[in-house]
Parts: structure tokens; C-alpha cells; sequence
């Protein structure tokens, strides 16, 4: 008998394509147009609650040339000079630096100077995904693998998994083809027993 060992995949690498955007238009459409060099300023700034997407958006920026500060709020003494000094390097020789911390510029106890600074382009609290917009989220992504994903397997994803994005649609991916592999179809009691055999490996 075949030995299947569950692989759960990493995620795809963070992009604009495959960001769920939710309430978060304007934050990603001015990102976008600061990179392609359409906006008069070459910063930008984010900020949010773990798990509104700064990480994923920094990521997808960097991919496309950008510099970036992630967790700026955990920066210490001498962090905080040295991008004190990236931000007036790019202002006077060119580039884009995209920024993020926990909370907006002036709230976060960094330098004057700094925070100053990170206030200077554009600047854009995200707001996390609610339930029902991941949940639309998980339904398309399932969609497109063309996967019969049942309301009760969603349900108990978001209940009892970690309720990142990212970490659901990989459990979803390793899901389907638990499902393809053993035959059976897409139920929480498979999504139970694929899961005890992943902590079991």
C-alpha cells in the first residue's frame, strides 16, 4: 500500500494578485500607483492589527523594486537611524520605501524625526478581513480548484485553525488533495482526520 505522506504547502509567495483586498481599495490602488511612479511621494506607510495584510502588501512591493520597513514599532535605537537615513537617501536619489508598524507614525514611542517621516508620504490604517469576507475568499479559491467546499468545512476552519489567510487556503489546498487521494469527499470529519494525521507526522 502507497505511503502518503500530508504535505501542507507554504504558501504562494505574497503578491497584488493574489492579495484579498476587502475594505482595504484605497490602500492598494495608491501602493500600486506609487510604484509605478504615478504619485508626486515615494513613501508609503501601513499600518493595522496583525493579520491586516502589512507583511503580504511590504512583500509584494519588494517583489516589484520597492524598498521596505516592516514592524517599524519594534525597531530599536540604532534600526531607527538607519531608516532615518534610507528615507533621506531615497528622497534625494529616487526609489520607493514602503513602511509598516502596528500603529499610526506619532502613537508608536519611535524618534520625532522618524515618526515624522514615516508620516511624510502616504500613509494607510488596513482593516483585517471580517469572517464572512474570508469565508467569500475560501469559496472563490475553492472555486477555482474546482472543489466542492461545504459551508460547515469553512465554518470550522475559521473556528479552529489559525485564521490567517494564507495558513486557511494552504489547509484547503492539502484538503483537496486528501480528498482526490483518499476518494472521499470534502467533509469536516476528513478535514479532522487529515489534520490528526499531519500532527501525527
Amino acid at each position: 500500500m502507497k505511503q502518503l505522506l500530508l504535505n501542507i504547502q507554504p504558501p504562494a509567495a505574497p503578491g497584488f494578485d493574489n492579495f484579498i483586498i476587502g475594505q482595504n481599495h484605497e490602500a492598494l490602488s495608491s501602493l500600486q500607483a506609487v510604484l509605478a511612479g504615478l504619485t508626486p511621494t515615494p513613501f508609503v506607510y501601513l499600518w493595522g492589527t496583525n493579520g491586516s495584510g502589512k507583511t503580504h502588501l511590504l512583500l509584494a512591493a519588494q517583489a516589484m523594486g520597492a524598498h521596505i520597513a516592516d514592524d517599524v514599532h519594534t525597531l530599536d535605537a540604532e534600526s531607527q537611524i538607519i531608516l532615518f537615513d534610507t528615507f533621506n537617501h531615497i528622497k534625494a536619489e529616487g526609489g520607493v520605501l514602503v513602511t509598516a508598524g502596528s500603529h499610526a507614525p506619532s502613537q508608536m514611542g519611535l524618534r520625532d524625526d522618524l515618526a515624522t517621516r514615516l508620516a511624510w508620504g502616504l500613509v494607510y490604517q488596513l482593516q483585517p478581513l471580517s469572517d464572512s469576507e474570508k469565508a467569500d475568499a475560501l469559496r472563490a479559491h475553492a472555486s477555482d480548484r474546482g472543489m466542492k467546499l461545504p459551508d460547515e468545512v469553512i465554518a470550522y476552519c475559521l473556528k479552529y485553525l489559525r485564521r490567517d489567510l494564507p495558513t486557511l487556503v494552504s489547509v484547503l489546498d492539502a484538503l483537496d488533495e486528501w480528498s482526490l487521494t483518499t476518494k472521499k469527499p470534502v467533509t469536516v470529519p476528513l478535514l479532522k482526520s487529515m489534520l490528526q494525521l499531519e500532527l501525527a507526522n
